[in-house]
């Protein structure tokens, strides 16, 4: 078999930084934690969640990575994505379980405190629930974020006014 030429492993690898380097942010992002700006949380989130930007768009199609703070207790039903799901654990602690119902009592259930991460696969079923002092996470991936709920009723978009 005769080797591509030289150029054309040139013009791939510019291909490839091209579509991947399209989903960085346009511009450095430095930030304290206290710089946050505070927020509630879209309705796709059950009531009393509150968000802070940090970068990229979370509803647009790049990358985009956010805070999250969730009061004592807070749960969020059984659901799934369209893309992966990254979450550092900033303050607090977070229980995150996969299956299509919440159980906070389920053997897989896996409880992460600060600076522990989880990864949601595109598609898979979980929840989550903070503890008893709240939590605080980082959220990042490629966007759109979307919340599928497994079962319609839990998603507080459906709640009646």
């Amino acid at each position: 078999m005769k080797k591509p030429p030289a150029w054309t492993l040139v013009v791939l690898s510019l291909v490839v930084f091209a579509a991947t380097s399209s989903a960085q942010p346009a511009s450095a992002v430095v930030a304290t934690v206290d710089e946050a700006k505070w927020g509630p949380a879209p309705p796709m989130l059950p009531p009393g969640a509150q968000i802070a930007i940090l970068a990229g768009n979370p509803m647009g199609n790049g990358f985009y990575s956010v805070r999250l703070r969730f009061p004592a207790n807070y749960v969020i039903p059984a659901h799934s994505h369209p893309t992966d799901e990254n979450v550092v654990v900033t303050k607090g602690d977070m229980t995150f379980g996969m299956g299509d119902k919440l159980s906070k009592t389920a053997a897989g259930n896996k409880t992460i405190h600060v600076g522990g991460y989880a990864l949601a696969p595109t598609g898979m079923n979980h929840y989550a629930f903070a503890g008893a002092s709240g939590a605080e996470i980082v959220l990042y991936g490629q966007g759109p974020v979307e919340f599928k709920y497994v079962d319609p009723a839990d998603d507080p978009r459906n709640a009646k006014k």
